[in-house]
């Protein structure tokens, strides 16, 4: 029998991509998705209009699935401080929400949840699912919470979850469906013919990963009875800003340039965040077979 899974928040970057991948690669999988916009961006045909903060519009929806994938989160940093309630309402409430039907449907699907590098205080080496965190920007503090709230929800109403901290996601299987994160932003800037801009001295460290290797990952710990009630990096290549920006810059024969931090952003600023992912890997199999230099060296970012 086909597992089925529930996508919320399915216009977003990596429900796009993830959507894409199931209906075109998993066929033992069925999809039912869906957000607050009119119609799904990708035309997929399984799609609801529904209002996370409304618990009404949540409850016409089938909890009877096997998993729920949670993409209904708002995103951003430095925007995170005038657009609070935003913030607060769409990534804590709106979880809530969603809670509370599961609970009231009596669902047994697991929940998949995304959350986010910036949970970490940036260190030099690996940072582990452990390790020390801070939070500087409203988005950081939703996550953690939501984080929180799983647990929470799984301790008083035995409700089924996974955590998956992400970094740095790049490309796209769909065209147009951009993550808005740093390689992409560096490439955008490049296909402009504008420079490639860097804050500091470029040497930051991040952990990228290939779209279609984080959901090919995301399938995999869904699927596994080994990924449950617990949080896990998902790993993936390790690079500093500067490595990225010259190989984007050499590709596209644009200028690299270095600026000094904004004040703000700095103070905002996670340091280096890179993954340790080796408790994920000792469940399943995380090898990523996609490169970001063979990314950037490509036609695939065109």
């Amino acid at each position: 029998m086909s597992k089925k899974i529930l996508i919320i928040g399915a216009n977003s970057y990596i429900a796009r991509n993830l959507i894409y991948t199931i209906s075109t690669e998993k066929p033992d999988l069925q999809v039912f998705a869906c957000d607050h916009q009119p119609e799904h961006f990708d035309r997929f045909s399984g799609y609801t209009v529904v209002d996370i903060l409304s618990v009404d519009s949540l409850y016409k929806l089938d909890f009877d699935v096997d998993f729920i994938f949670v993409f209904s989160g708002k995103t951003g940093t430095s925007a995170g401080f005038s657009n609070y309630d935003e913030f607060i309402d769409i990534n804590e409430k709106g979880l809530l929400n969603i809670l509370s039907v599961y609970k009231e449907k009596k669902s047994k699907a697991k929940i998949i949840f995304p959350s986010t590098r910036l949970v970490y205080k940036g260190k030099p080496g690996l940072l582990n699912e452990d390790s020390e965190k801070e939070f500087k920007t409203v988005y950081a503090i939703n996550k953690f919470s939501c984080e929180q709230y799983l647990k929470m929800y799984s301790g008083v109403f035995d409700i089924d979850y996974c955590i998956f901290r992400i970094c740095v996601p790049y490309g796209s299987l769909i065209p147009g469906a951009s993550s808005y994160g740093t390689a992409d932003f560096m490439i955008n800037a490049a296909k402009k013919g504008d420079p490639v801009k860097l804050f500091g001295d470029g040497s930051f460290r991040r952990t990228v990963i290939y779209i279609r290797d984080l959901c090919d990952i995301l399938i995999n710990a869904a699927l596994s009875s080994l990924c449950i009630n617990d949080i896990f990096n998902i790993g993936g290549e390790n690079y500093s800003l500067a490595e990225m920006a010259t190989l984007i810059s050499e590709k596209y024969n644009i200028p690299l340039v270095y600026t000094d931090w904004p004040d703000d952003a700095l103070k905002i600023e996670s340091g280096d965040t890179v993954f340790d992912s080796g408790k994920l890997e000792s469940i399943i199999d995380c090898k990523c077979k996609f490169s970001f230099k063979d990314w950037v060296l490509s036609d695939q970012t065109n």
